[in-house]
Formats: C-alpha cells, structure tokens, sequence
C-alpha cells in the first residue's frame, strides 16, 4: 500500500543517469580551442595593433609617400605583397609568440595540459584563430590597396595556398618559441625578429635590393619565401609559386614537429 503523499517514480533501467565519461573527439576539441582562442585575441587592443593598425599605417606611408623608391611600377603593386605578408608574420608569430608566452607564465597552459586535450590540439587550435584573425587583416589591407591603386594579377589559388603555408610555418615557430623561453624572453625575441625581418627578411623590399650573396642565403627564410610568392603571383602573375611554396612548406613540417616535441606547458 502507497502512504499518502507517495509518488509513483518510473522505473528507467539501470544506468539511465551514468555519464558517457570521456574526451570528446579530436575535431570538437580542436573548433571549440580554435573559437575561444580566436575570441581572446580580438579583445587584446595591443595584438590589434601589431597585426592590423600597423600594416595598414605602413601601407599608407609607403604607398602614398616617397620614402622609399620603387623599380618603376606603381608604388601599390611594388608594396602591398610585401605588407600583406608582413601582416602575416604579426599575427602568425610575434603576435602569437607574446600572447602564448604569457598563458604560459600564468598558468593558463598549466591547467589545459591537465585535460584531455592533447599538445598538437592546442597548437592547431591557436593556428586557426590566427587564420581567423588574418582573414580580416587580408580584407582590410586588399581593400585599402584597391583604394590607393593597387592591380593584383595572377592566380588567387596559388596565393591563398602561400598565406596558409607561411601561417602554419609563423604560427609553428612562434608556438615553439613561446614554449621554450620564459615570457619576458619570449616578447624581446619575438618583436625582436620581427623588426629583423621587417628590414631584412625580404618583407617591404624584395631580396634584389640586397646584394647577389646576402640574397641567395636570405632566399631561405620563411618570410622572404612568403613575401617573394606573393609577389610572384600578383605582381609577375605567376600562377603557382612552387619553390617559395616548398620552402615554407618545409619550415612548418619542421617547426611544427620541433614545437609539438620541445613546448612546455609551464
């Protein structure tokens, strides 16, 4: 007999209420990091500045000024592949390096590495947002450069396949960097290459400004490879930069590896 007040309760089955415990699938893990970390890096006012506000300052300086003399085409088309790829260099690695660096010293890396996620997740995570952040860079700076004049030929194919290998080359060293230095080192390394770059990386100038010995050494470097490829496709209308392709291509394997083996998370 039921006491007055009892409620009839269903009978569900045993282990209707268990958990499913487990990590979630690789693929889940890796958009809802890249999400998060795309959402933390647009609220950082100094990152925007490094990545967006710069270039496009460097842009209008350059483009509209007379500070530095061009092989005779016009002043957009000699510069902006240049820019474009220097855009890429702020987001993809200095910008990433020196955010890293510090989750790092705080302790933000200490705490997702006791989860399921694994290292190489939380790299591709941090790569995607810095493809998210690029995808606006890219709009901004080709919109400015129409404005002011600029004549992109060639194949957009090829030069969208050079901005994803020179993202995942920067963002892998930049990854490496800020996983094997203490913070403080981190930022001077990273806006310390970067200035090297800007002047001799072959970003703003290409490589046949510098002499014949200097160039064929400096061929080598990611940031001369992205630079010279962009070039390549919108100013010679080239269709597939193979070889600047191939060298960054090869830095991101490398990078990547040695940043999956050496990062530490604290």
């Amino acid at each position: 007999m039921k006491a007055p007040g009892d409620v009839d309760i269903p009978d569900l089955g045993l282990g209707t209420f268990v958990p499913d415990a487990g990590a979630a699938p690789l693929s889940r893990m890796l958009a809802a990091q890249a999400a998060i970390e795309l959402r933390l890096a647009l609220r950082q006012g100094e990152q925007v500045l490094l990545t967006l506000v710069i270039p496009v300052l460097l842009t209008l300086l350059l483009v509209l000024g007379s500070l530095v003399e061009t092989d005779g085409s016009g002043r957009a088309d000699y510069f902006l592949p240049g820019i474009l790829a220097l855009a890429i260099v702020s987001s993809s690695f200095t910008g990433l390096a020196i955010a890293t660096g510090f989750e790092r010293k705080y302790g933000v890396l200490k705490r997702l590495g006791a989860t399921a996620m694994p290292r190489s997740v939380l790299l591709g995570g941090k790569t995607l947002a810095v493809l998210g952040m690029e995808v606006v860079q890219l709009a901004v700076l080709a919109g400015l450069g129409l404005a002011l004049g600029w004549e992109p030929r060639g194949a957009l194919p090829g030069a969208l396949v050079l901005v994803l290998l020179g993202t995942a080359a920067f963002a892998a060293l930049g990854l490496l960097l800020a996983g094997t230095l203490r913070a403080e080192a981190t930022l001077a390394a990273a806006n310390l290459v970067w200035f090297l770059l800007l002047l001799g990386g072959g970003l703003l100038l290409p490589l046949t400004r510098l002499s014949e010995s200097a160039a064929s050494v400096l061929q080598f470097l990611p940031s001369a490879a992205l630079a010279d490829g962009l070039r390549a496709a919108f100013q010679g209308g080239t269709l597939f930069p193979a070889q600047e392709a191939l060298i960054l291509l090869a830095w991101a394997v490398l990078a990547f590896a040695a940043a999956v083996r050496w990062f530490r998370w604290e």
